[in-house]
């Protein structure tokens, strides 16, 4: 029996104008949503995946958002072309919408119970008693522990599962006929994403209603979404069955697509090399202070007794979950946050350096941050930032000199010298990451902590950044620490691998035996997740 179409995209543009110029976001596209069916759009950033569905919602910046051409209708109405008042009965109502970042989603004054009730007094008009009894139901619902408990928490007080499992509560509140999921799991580690997906498929069974499901992960695509629309530079290129799109892919974009995946070989493992950087017993404790006095009544024990050593040449992967103690350990080892226990940088003890002792050692200890567009300063030029360190550590070289160093660092990571007179907000998200990764690298150091310098990128810009990281590894000898919830990237890039939890050692070894044969469940858990193989262990990873 062939499934009734609940919403119809035609002919959908849409333009930005701005300074009387007009942009074209999105290119007379077209797709079909059918009810209960899951319909993924993927692409990467800026291919106007998230205009296409705020424009189901008419959520777009009026009037600098137009659209040139289209129709959305459902239930036989044109959205585009409906008056507030009406719009105001969709959303939330017909149409629900989950953003990918629930903490900027959710209201940071206002706790949980007040936030999901809120929707339905306004959409319901149920009172107190009957709203919490509700909402009660609802975070039963989503999985969400002692719902009684979690009812007058903020969200900063919640987990970023658990926080994503509010914004689905809200959602689904007023059960919608259509979901639309932007991005929903992409800031969450893969144990939890797993666990929201089969979620979110849960709850769509029980509800019948449908989803269209925006991502750049093809990995979710494949297990989770019955059609897929491939869109690039505003237009959807390709379109059908997930089997077939995977299977027999036409365009040439989509191939690009699935060949994006992060690939090749770590570094072999060389027990000679000499030893860059080593901890013994490092420890990382944070004093819980109370009463009036403010004594010292407990320690969170963020990094508990670590030994780690990064040899020349070679990438120690520290892989575990949001809270796990990773960072933590990175700035320690780098002597940028206190800890006990020895670390050693070229065989000497470094531990009991003041701040001007361990300035010199700044050039050889390099770190590239998550986030490159919070990492740069929007007020300097990319030429000003990559020389900063010059300045500092070569203040003897001539300005002259120091801009060959600087266009010779742009180049080295793949990026046109003629450019570095730009400011960050010019460039793309992996073209930002190139500039962190040369402004580290310009000082030739001996050592580059990466903190999930890949999180925030595109599959196919990941595995160009891998593929510059390695690349730069075997021209200077680099010694990383590599820092990331990614084991795919993990996998492609570190020899030996430390899985942590809470701020321990679960596990550790030759990546090769981390990856192919866990010993652990807990490892088992982050595996399964990490490749799609099958929802982590009940009760392994706590949300």
């Amino acid at each position: 029996m062939t499934q009734e179409t609940l919403l119809s995209v035609e002919d959908l543009s849409v333009a930005f104008t701005q300074g009387g110029r007009e942009t074209l976001a999105v290119d007379r596209i077209s797709f079909d949503i059918k009810k209960g069916e899951t319909v993924a759009l993927v692409g990467e950033s800026g291919s106007g995946k998230s205009v296409s569905a705020l424009s189901i919602l008419k959520l777009l910046p009026y009037p600098a958002a137009s659209h040139p051409s289209g129709r959305i209708v459902m239930n036989g109405k044109d959205l585009l072309q409906a008056g507030d008042s009406e719009m105001r009965k969709v959303r939330g109502n017909a149409v629900s919408m989950i953003f990918q970042e629930p903490m900027t989603s959710l209201n940071p004054l206002h706790q949980v119970e007040k936030q999901i009730a809120e929707i339905l007094k306004i959409h319901r008009g149920m009172g107190d008693a009957q709203a919490r009894e509700r909402v009660l139901e609802l975070l039963n619902q989503v999985g969400i522990r002692d719902p009684e408990t979690r009812l007058k928490s903020y969200p900063h007080q919640l987990s970023g599962g658990q926080r994503q499992r509010v914004m689905i509560a809200m959602a689904l509140a007023n059960e919608p006929d259509l979901l639309i999921a932007d991005e929903p799991t992409t800031a969450l580690d893969v144990t939890v994403q797993a666990q929201i997906l089969e979620l979110l498929k849960d709850l769509q069974r029980q509800a019948g209603m449908a989803m269209l499901f925006i991502t750049h992960d093809l990995g979710i695509v494949r297990k989770f979404a019955d059609r897929v629309c491939v869109m690039t530079k505003g237009e959807i290129v390709e379109q059908g069955p997930v089997a077939e799109i995977f299977d027999t892919p036409q365009h040439a974009y989509t191939r690009h697509l699935l060949a994006a995946e992060p690939k090749g070989e770590p570094p072999a493992t060389d027990k000679d090399k000499p030893i860059v950087v080593q901890a013994d017993d490092l420890k990382v404790w944070f004093p819980v202070k109370r009463g009036l006095l403010r004594r010292t009544v407990d320690h969170i024990k963020a990094v508990d007794g670590i030994d780690i050593e990064v040899r020349e040449g070679q990438t120690l992967g520290i892989v575990g979950e949001s809270g796990s103690g990773k960072t933590t350990l990175g700035l320690a080892i780098l002597r940028m946050i206190s800890s006990t226990g020895r670390i050693a940088f070229n065989g000497k003890d470094i531990q009991t350096n003041s701040w001007e002792e361990m300035r010199p050692l700044r050039r050889d200890m390099q770190i590239v941050f998550q986030d490159p567009y919070g990492a740069l300063s929007p007020r300097m030029s990319v030429a000003d930032i990559v020389g900063e360190g010059l300045q500092v550590h070569f203040s003897g070289i001539s300005a002259a000199e120091r801009d060959r160093k600087v266009a010779k660092a742009l180049e080295e990571v793949g990026l046109d010298a003629s450019t570095r007179h730009r400011y960050p907000h010019e460039f793309s998200g992996g073209q930002r990451q190139r500039i962190s990764i040369a402004r580290a690298m310009v000082l030739e150091p001996k050592f580059v902590m990466l903190d999930e310098p890949t999180s925030a990128l595109d599959m196919s810009v990941q595995a160009q950044v891998v593929d510059l990281l390695r690349d730069l590894q075997k021209a200077h000898g680099l010694a990383y620490l590599f820092i990331s919830h990614d084991l795919k990237v993990v996998r492609a890039l570190a020899n030996e691998v430390i899985v942590m939890r809470q701020g321990k050692v679960v596990e550790s070894g030759p990546a090769e035996q981390i990856f192919d044969s866990p010993r652990t469940d807990y490892t088992k858990a982050l595996m399964a997740a990490a490749f799609r193989l099958e929802t982590a262990p009940e009760g392994v990873v706590s949300v």
